[in-house]
């Protein structure tokens, strides 16, 4: 059983994730909290798997309510909810050490799919998030041609080649079926390319593929 603790300030939002997660067999919420605050005192004596955290609250905000968690339990996974507008604060949020970003108004069958993926260590992100952070990153490339980053040397053809399809928005197990791979290989491979890079998780592996420019096989 996955156990989910959830904060957002808005009543209405928690009713309706506590709902849809309540639908699910493997999912339980262990409690609610509306603003960062609440949310650190619940994460010590809740000790959830997964916390869906709203970004923009009162009293903490979401952004250093993730830091503070995560130096206290960093076994925590924190998904971070965004907004179509939220932009300026998903490299914060990432940087603070949250594991991936869903949209609210993501399908159902997403936002289940995110919570079961940050538990089992992977991390999760709605497509047009992670788009709008490539595309800021590549941006950032083409502004600044001289400082545009390269990937290590030492990265063999297929940590590229998965580099690539990260950076393209694929899960483990779609870059598995492209590649004709298994998952736990490919979960190998994203593991080294985390420790050649130094990235910390897959969101910032995929913005250093965008700002490289590494581009999927054809």
């Amino acid at each position: 059983m996955i156990r989910v603790l959830l904060v957002d300030d808005q009543r209405l939002v928690r009713a309706g994730l506590r709902m849809l997660c309540e639908a699910a067999p493997d999912v339980l919420v262990v409690g609610e909290a509306e603003d960062g605050r609440r949310a650190v005192d619940l994460a010590g004596e809740l000790r959830p798997d997964v916390i869906l955290m709203d970004l923009r609250m009162p009293l903490v905000d979401g952004i250093t309510a993730t830091g503070r968690i995560l130096a206290a339990h960093p076994a925590t996974r924190v998904v971070a909810l965004t907004t179509f507008d939220d932009d300026d604060h998903l490299y914060p949020a990432l940087a603070a050490g949250a594991c991936g970003f869903l949209v609210k108004d993501a399908a159902p069958a997403e936002l289940l799919d995110g919570i079961r993926r940050a538990a089992e260590g992977d991390d999760p992100f709605s497509t047009s998030v992670l788009r709008r952070l490539v595309g800021r990153a590549v941006r950032a490339r083409n502004g600044e041609e001289e400082r545009r980053p390269a990937p290590p040397a030492d990265l063999t053809r297929r940590e590229r080649e998965v580099l690539s399809l990260l950076g393209a928005g694929l899960s483990n197990g779609e870059i598995a079926e492209r590649l004709h791979l298994g998952v736990t290989t490919v979960k190998t491979h994203v593991s080294s390319l985390m420790t050649k890079t130094g990235a910390t998780n897959r969101v910032r592996l995929a913005v250093l593929a965008a700002r490289a420019g590494v581009t999927p096989p054809r």
